[in-house]
């Protein structure tokens, strides 16, 4: 009954709040990142890119711009360790996943949760889309239990030479085994421990 109650009401609640709170607690890094982005390479500062979210609804998902422009039409969409599009302020950002951050706009907008499985674009939706028809039940979200184990996904994929092949095949499946393993757990004290997790996974690196 208490979950029922948090998954309909409180999860949003608790969206609303830590958004809004992160935001402002963290305007002056967003200033700083901004301004190193700039003078490390041209182009933009955000990154947004499409993604598939709650009941296959797409939405604009919001990023610190880690590589260079037009990266996304010269490769493939995800990323190996020391990848040439990756600028260098973007690996810094990546390792720490300060990246990340413009997500808490996402949040505020309802398009995305704080903890919830992490949102894909089309194309590897498609690929695996019978277990998807699951996962999107819920707001994707900004961290869980596959962004914590998964902090070393370019390390992963660097031993790929089509590192698309290694996504679908490698590490999709286990992400998708921890998207499901959340949905069923899904509570306020599995959210609050979700990010305890994230913030100690992101303080070690």
């Amino acid at each position: 009954m208490q979950n029922s109650f948090y998954k309909r009401y409180g999860k949003r609640l608790l969206d609303i709040v830590i958004s809004i709170i992160g935001l402002i607690v963290l305007l002056p890094f967003f200033i700083v990142i901004g301004v190193l982005i700039k003078v490390d390479s041209k182009g933009p500062i955000l990154f947004r890119q499409i993604r598939v979210g709650k009941d296959f609804k797409p939405f604009f998902l919001y990023k610190f711009r880690t590589m260079i422009v037009g990266a996304d039409k010269i490769g493939p969409l995800v990323t190996r360790d020391y990848d040439p599009r990756i600028t260098k302020i973007g690996r810094f950002l990546r390792k720490t996943k300060l990246d990340e951050l413009p997500q808490l706009f996402n949040v505020l907008m309802g398009d995305m949760s704080v903890v919830g499985p992490r949102p894909e674009v089309e194309k590897y939706v498609e690929a695996k889309k019978d277990d998807y028809k699951f996962i999107i039940t819920i707001k994707p979200g900004i961290t869980d239990y596959a962004a914590i184990e998964f902090t070393d996904e370019e390390e992963i994929l660097a031993k790929y030479e089509n590192i698309d092949e290694g996504y679908i095949k490698e590490i999709l499946p286990k992400k998708i085994e921890l998207y499901k393993r959340y949905i069923k757990e899904v509570s306020f004290m599995v959210d609050m421990k979700i990010i305890a997790m994230t913030l100690y996974k992101i303080i070690k690196r």
